[in-house]
């Protein structure tokens, strides 16, 4: 039997173009995509299809996460597909026990996004190749609540 996977749906209060520019540009993803208490670092970031980007989010209580990964697919203002690989500071594919994550996350995730308008608001589909059970179970699925946080705020700013 496989596990459900990581799926969230959330409903931003801003226009559709705007909550795609937020995922897409560089600028913006330094200010929200980190959970709240934490910061991200691009070591590099090319957000257009078959870019690449290498990535680290500081945490204060769990220390610092690589991540490497390669965008697959983007359709402005619908979709974004992403690769995401366990990575160390020099961008070397690491196992998840010296990730420290658990020994149940994968090795390598992909994260399909979808964006659709409702209204003068946005519906943002987030899937994840994980377990739903480990994503709550490490904090990941939480994670996402608090970033989806942050990114309405800066929504409300812009």
């Amino acid at each position: 039997m496989t596990s459900k996977e990581l799926s969230i749906s959330h409903l931003f209060d801003a226009p559709l173009e705007l909550v795609f520019q937020a995922w897409t540009d560089p600028e913006h993803l330094k200010k929200w995509y980190a959970p709240q208490g934490c910061e991200i670092e691009f070591k590099s970031i090319d957000v257009s299809e078959n870019g690449t980007f290498h990535s680290c989010v500081h945490d204060p209580v769990h220390g610092p996460c690589w991540i490497k990964g390669k965008y697959t697919e983007i359709k402005p203002n619908e979709k974004l597909v992403f690769l995401m690989v366990l990575s160390n500071e020099k961008g070397e594919n690491v196992t998840a026990d010296v990730a420290g994550k658990s020994q149940d996350w994968p090795q390598a995730i992909v994260t399909a996004v979808t964006f659709s308008p409702v209204g003068q608001q946005t519906k943002v589909q987030l899937h994840q190749t994980v377990a739903e059970a480990e994503a709550k179970k490490t904090g990941a699925y939480q994670s996402w609540f608090s970033m989806f946080d942050r990114l309405q705020d800066l929504l409300q700013v812009a």
